[in-house]
């Protein structure tokens, strides 16, 4: 007899019936919740639809309600989210392991249609778009036409996918950026499913292939990125293995000042959150403050939550969230049945709500100032007037700072002087530049890249309106975009140029240079293309420090472009504003942006727009615009129709550098082998703090000397065709000598050295990492690698742990880890192990040289301690090193071999 309370209903919305868990009628039997973390309420009622007594026991109920005690629980349960998203380049390789499972599944003797999806997934191609062409009125469609040469092989398998998986939909090329989709027009708040004659309605929830998936929490629906690898399970009917988290609340009052956007409010939510803390935690927002924020400022800052290291940041659903929803085209039947289900179910915001949290902050948010971030991570907020500052820190910790004592100067035919960015500093590896008719000089500082990109910022019609007001008004005043910069603008979606013509705001920003170049991720992912060959020309001679300045969420280390030292993100209307001073020295609080006509100085103060100017623009955005723009969401353009694929159940691999068949499920049987232990590893790489899944997993492009490159051009491949290693993820020959090979990784092996290099052990002999993996390979000596702290922060990266895991690592030990890695690299067969407390490479003096032994893996359970023995030439110590396999679901993966061997025997009986 089942322990579970009771607790199924009806609700009655309209003329309509819809049956549901009761989270009231579970209070009964359970415990008051009224003042459970809305978040959690989520897992309650999760817990409650697919109680089984084996996979959710009534304890993992209890745990939930019993968690108000204390703020914390350490009791693990699963957890079954409603739906999976993807974008193309995670989802490409999702479906082809799929496709692999199909052909190991028929291996073994049974029918490959049963592994399909069975949950609702949508794909969303938003990551294959290059600014190529950018800054004039055709760049649009060339570099559509450009996408769709370069990646044509990908999207022939994906409308192959399309058809031969069930519950399996594919958003077309040029339609937007997947986030943005899913806020717009995926999302529900209230899913509902047909199930026994019955309607079911449920909290949407979802996890994603995309650490951004948070975005949508803006909408009250409970989300989050995880690697390829756990959506696939995910997808597949596996529970997402979780501890019950804390639920860090995060009170928000007041109202923005005049000129503050909702970006300079996320990136002081952000650093506020990473220095309390919370990697691994929710983060619940509330207080009375949201009563004036509109859902677009919410979903800007629940974007960001990777970057403040939360599993989620979630806005409850109120008023504020059915005026979206009315806007963007959802149905009324729709909007009524998110209401009274919320207002039912406790879930629905009240004003004064204080639920019980583990911790709690706030913000009052007219104390939120003008800020960029960078030059490296999101979370190093700089107030505007401090950006000079900042920059002179980076030279001065580059060694190359010094006084200037002549002002540059910008000529051309009718040109203009640039007033105030010359004046700041002077360097000795300035160079002079001829480009595009016009000679000037580049000075460390100099912003090339200007790029309105990415979800975070590109769904908010207020600070997209605010860039094209800014754009009109500078161009009033006769101001130009200095020569040097590349600018581009990369809507999340078709609806903002909708919006921008509404303005009559599309000219100003095109004569500004700022042309739609794509709708989909360019610069924030690393997809910024090229620079001009003189520009590059001259940041190579003088290793110049420059700058790019982009309104997205992620600037680490050779994301946005390998020759930019130093990446700032700022909001749309700063984007536009460095791109008039082109340099980040110049002060745009106090020094002059350029002169007018009349010669008279410009200061930003001049050209910013009011909020009543933005409000009336964002007054133009309209519901037909989204019912017209998603209308035919999944049709895509006559080229995207035309692609021919064969119909089949099992994918036939054809000759391709894009798509290959991975060797995951070579030699796999039925039954599991035993773990062994690993005997006299050698270290791979030895890294330090904060190493990102960008510094791990190939990303950005592909040089022609590096591993990747040459493999390419043994295939025919020219470097001119080479793309992305995002779009040739579906080819693990690519992606595995790719891994670790990131032009900023510092492998802390070789003195002096910045790239994916190693030293090979004992020989002594320098080489790539890829290199020197299959060199171990052949020797038969497995690896290991060794890092510091926060290991694996950044995107949820599934080639960060399938590339360590080609290379033949076989553990990494780090002194911490960030959530999605750590679980990425148990779900392809790595364990992951933790430094005791106190210990670290720096403090047990570790080189490199080591030879490394690890005992008792056979036998671990949860959080375990394991023996690691190091060896070199001085003797040999041992450490109890802490097992990161947390719970008992991860345990099985790691036995199996990876989750998709797990998933795969369980499918057909095996497991």
């Amino acid at each position: 007899m089942s322990t579970t309370p009771d607790t199924l209903k009806t609700l009655e919305v309209g003329n309509r019936s819809y049956a549901y868990y009761s989270l009231p009628d579970a209070a009964e039997a359970l415990g008051n919740i009224d003042r459970l973390p809305k978040t959690l309420k989520i897992l309650l009622e999760n817990q409650l639809r697919f109680a089984d007594d084996e996979s959710v026991e009534r304890d993992d109920m209890q745990a939930l309600v019993d968690w108000q005690k204390e703020g914390k629980s350490s009791r693990e349960i699963g957890y079954r989210p409603a739906r999976v998203l993807m974008q193309d380049f995670t989802g490409v390789p999702g479906v082809v392991d799929l496709a692999s499972m199909r052909a190991a599944v028929e291996k073994l003797g049974e029918d490959p249609a049963r592994i399909n999806p069975l949950s609702p997934v949508d794909l969303v191609i938003d990551h294959s778009v290059m600014v190529d062409e950018f800054g004039h009125a055709t760049a649009f469609d060339e570099n559509v036409e450009i996408e769709m040469q370069r990646n044509r092989e990908r999207y022939e398998f994906l409308r192959w996918g399309q058809q031969a998986f069930d519950n399996f939909s594919v958003v077309p090329p040029g339609t937007g950026i997947c986030h943005q989709v899913n806020l717009e027009y995926l999302g529900k708040s209230v899913w509902t499913k047909e199930e026994n004659g019955k309607t079911f309605a449920f909290p949407d929830t979802l996890v994603g292939t995309d650490s951004h998936t948070t975005m949508i929490n803006g909408l009250g629906v409970l989300g989050w990125g995880v690697g390829g690898i756990e959506a696939e399970a995910a997808m597949l009917g596996q529970p997402v293995s979780m501890l019950i988290p804390e639920v860090i609340g995060f009170k928000l009052t007041g109202k923005l000042q005049e000129g503050i956007t909702a970006t300079d409010l996320v990136l002081t939510v952000t650093e506020m959150l990473r220095k309390k803390g919370v990697v691994g935690k929710f983060v619940e927002f509330y207080g009375d403050g949201l009563k004036d924020l509109p859902l677009a400022d919410r979903a800007t800052i629940a974007n960001m939550a990777p970057e403040y290291g939360a599993t989620c940041g979630f806005f409850p659903v109120d008023d504020e969230t059915l005026n979206y929803m009315r806007l963007t085209g959802r149905n009324d039947d729709q909007i009524a049945l998110v209401k009274a289900y919320c207002q039912e179910q406790g879930l629905w915001r009240e004003p004064g709500d204080e639920p019980v949290f583990s911790d709690t902050l706030g913000l009052d948010m007219s104390t939120v100032e003008a800020s960029l971030a960078g030059p490296k991570r999101p979370q190093d907020r700089v107030s505007l007037k401090r950006m000079p500052d900042a920059f002179a820190k980076v030279m001065e910790d580059d060694g190359k700072s010094q006084p200037s004592t002549e002002t540059g100067k910008l000529s051309s035919e009718g040109g203009q002087t640039a007033v105030g960015i010359e004046r700041s500093f002077e360097h000795n590896d300035s160079q002079d530049v001829a480009y595009d008719g016009q000679n000037f000089r580049l000075n460390p500082g100099a912003v090339v890249i200007a790029a309105i990109t990415s979800c975070t910022n590109t769904s908010n019609p207020s600070v997209m309106m605010a860039a094209g007001l800014l754009a009109r008004k500078a161009r009033e005043k006769g101001l130009a975009t200095k020569p040097w910069v590349k600018t581009s603008l990369a809507p999340g979606s078709k609806v903002v140029t909708d919006y921008l013509a509404a303005a009559n705001l599309n000219d100003d920003l095109d004569a500004l240079g700022f042309n739609l170049v794509g709708y989909g991720c360019t610069t924030c992912i690393g997809n910024s293309g090229p620079l001009p060959e003189a520009i590059e020309k001259a940041v190579n001679a003088g290793d110049l420090a420059v700058a790019s300045v982009l309104s997205g969420n992620r600037n680490f280390e050779g994301r946005v472009h390998p020759l930019v030292k130093t990446n700032w993100l700022a909001s749309p209307p700063l984007v536009v504003a460095y791109a008039l001073a082109g340099n980040v020295q110049c002060n745009l609080a106090t020094e002059a942006l350029g002169e007018d006509s009349s010669g008279n100085p410009v200061y930003l103060k001049d050209i910013w727009p009011s909020q009543a100017e933005i409000a009336e623009s964002v007054e133009k955005v309209n519901t037909e615009m989204f019912r017209k723009e998603y209308g035919a969401v999944f049709e895509g353009d006559e080229t995207w129709k035309a692609i021919d694929v064969p119909e089949s159940q099992v994918y036939q691999w054809p000759e391709s550098t894009y798509i290959q068949h991975p060797p995951f499920f070579e030699g796999m049987g039925r039954e599991p082998d035993p773990i062994e232990d690993v005997d006299n590893a050698r270290v791979l790489a030895m890294l330090g703090d904060s190493v990102t899944t960008d510094h791990i997993s190939p990303a950005g492009s592909i040089k022609p000397d590096s591993p990747a490159g040459r493999y390419l051009q043994e295939h025919g491949v020219k470097p001119v065709d080479f793309n992305s290693y995002g779009s040739r993820r579906g080819n693990h020959e690519v992606m595995m000598r790719g891994t670790f090979a990131n032009v900023r990784i510092k492998n802390e092996m070789l003195d002096g050295v910045v790239g994916g290099e190693t030293r090979h052990v004992p020989s002594g002999e320098q080489m790539s990492i890829y290199d020197a993996a299959m060199k171990y390979q052949q020797e038969g000596t497995p690896l290991v690698v060794i890092a510091g702290k926060e290991y694996g922060t950044g995107s949820s990266r599934d080639w960060a742990a399938k590339g360590t895991r080609l290379l033949g690592v076989r553990a990494v030990l780090a002194e911490s880890y960030e959530r999605i890695h750590r679980s990425n690299l148990i779900g392809m067969g790595v364990v992951p192990l933790q430094f005791p407390e106190g210990e670290s490479r720096q403090t047990l003096g570790l080189t490199g040289d080591e030879e490394i032994s690890i005992a008792g893996l056979a036998d671990l359970s949860p959080g375990a301690t394991v023996k690691v023995t190091l060896k070199n030439a001085d003797g040999e110590r041992t450490l109890e090193a802490k097992c990161r396999i947390d719970t008992l679901n991860e345990l099985a993966y790691y036995r199996h071999g990876g989750i998709l061997h797990y998933v795969l025997r369980k499918m057909i009986g095996a497991a």
